[in-house]
């Protein structure tokens, strides 16, 4: 059986892979990277069935820089990645995020709005009638205050993506269609991978980009990581309303969201404590919108009480079931084995930053950004990072 050398190997062709090989071509064209990923379709990957959100606001120094570099990315992004004349659409949209505040939450954001505004984030501080005018479906229920992003928004998952796949490939990385069987290793030294065909890929870095197969990425090498792969659901219904102009996207303080995606077509989503574990079940259940949502939905938004449910559908968050952080970096037990893992739903919007600083501590360059916060160092020392002290993201 045949076998190829290269500098690194990533697994997994998501925007987490595809952004890190993209910025280890960028600092030195000369590398050899390849790109495995199991389905190029990407049906089932986390990318393209992410709602595609991007905020400023978080209560985490690090996570906030992380968007303000995915910002100022997405200023430029047609222009970089254009390949052959043609330039990605990510379709950015940034009608802004609005955050509902109640008391159990008002005193933490408020700590978060401080520290955004010193790190020089656009961000509002809301009283319960300045929300009620930025979005005047919401009938300001639990609502003692607000938070307002007006730079942030939604965008095109897949754009995104292909962006950045078409431009790696342009730069010269292999993306080879195939599914790792094993991660291969001599003493604690990465020193490849084997593939389902049997073909060995020898490389001293191997990066763990699996998304929500990042734990069995991670079992092919003997290292065991807090990942889950947990099943989200979201539900596309259109309601009697129309607003003027498209309304920021809602977060309510019970982790119910609205994102309006124009006229009167509504995106719904929630995480519950029960959500399926595992990475077999894609089937997007009308009921669960039906008999968990919709009541909660209509409390808060009377004009809700009278809808068509359009469609749905699931996707996988790779939850870190430990601090529900991103965990980047190299594994202390096992040189050359490079972690993007746990994001927890807001992996896409950092793939940027991430990208970036993976592949800086792959070539061991100083990190323009220090994310060492987010090191595999905590999950060996037992020491999470919360973004919030209620543990909700």
């Amino acid at each position: 059986m045949s076998s190829k050398n290269y500098d690194v190997i990533i697994v997994g062709g998501g925007v987490m892979g595809c952004a890190t090989a993209y910025y280890l071509l960028k600092f030195d064209s000369t590398l050899k990277v390849a790109i495995i990923e199991k389905d190029p379709t990407y049906e089932f990957a986390s990318t393209p069935l992410s709602d595609g959100n991007m905020r400023i606001q978080f209560n985490i120094k690090e996570n906030i820089q992380m968007s303000q570099y995915g910002m100022e990315v997405m200023k430029t992004f047609a222009d970089e990645f254009e390949v052959d004349g043609v330039k990605p659409d990510a379709a950015f949209r940034q009608q802004g995020n609005l955050f509902v505040l109640d008391e159990h939450s008002k005193d933490e954001s408020y700590e978060g709005y401080l520290l955004q505004k010193s790190l020089g984030c656009d961000v509002e501080w809301l009283t319960p009638e300045e929300v009620g005018k930025y979005y005047p479906l919401y009938n300001l229920k639990d609502c003692v205050a607000g938070t307002f992003g007006p730079k942030d928004g939604t965008m095109s998952p897949m754009g995104v993506l292909n962006g950045y796949k078409k431009k790696v490939i342009q730069l010269g990385a292999e993306y080879i269609h195939a599914e790792v069987n094993q991660v291969l290793k001599e003493g604690n030294q990465i020193v490849g991978v084997k593939l389902s065909d049997g073909e060995m890929l020898h490389s001293k870095i191997v990066m763990n980009a699996a998304g929500a197969w990042a734990k069995h990425i991670a079992e092919r090498v003997g290292a065991s990581i807090p990942v889950e792969p947990t099943k989200r659901q979201v539900t596309i219904v259109e309601a009697n309303v129309h607003p003027q102009k498209v309304l920021p996207a809602l977060f309510l303080p019970s982790g119910l969201y609205v994102i309006h995606e124009g006229e009167g077509m509504f995106m719904i989503g929630k995480c519950f404590a029960d959500d399926y574990v595992g990475t077999d079940d894609f089937v997007w259940e009308r009921k669960m919108f039906e008999e968990r949502m919709w009541q909660e939905l209509v409390e808060y938004l009377p004009a809700f009480d009278r809808l068509k449910i359009s469609r749905g559908w699931a996707g996988l968050y790779e939850v870190n079931t430990l601090d529900s952080n991103a965990i980047l970096g190299e594994l202390p037990a096992l040189k050359g084995f490079y972690l993007a893992n746990g994001f927890s739903g807001h992996g896409f919007q950092q793939c940027h930053a991430v990208g970036r600083y993976i592949a800086e501590l792959m070539l061991n360059k100083t990190p323009t950004l220090d994310l060492s916060i987010f090191s595999p160092r905590r999950i060996v020392e037992n020491a999470p990072v919360f973004e919030s002290r209620r543990k909700i993201i």
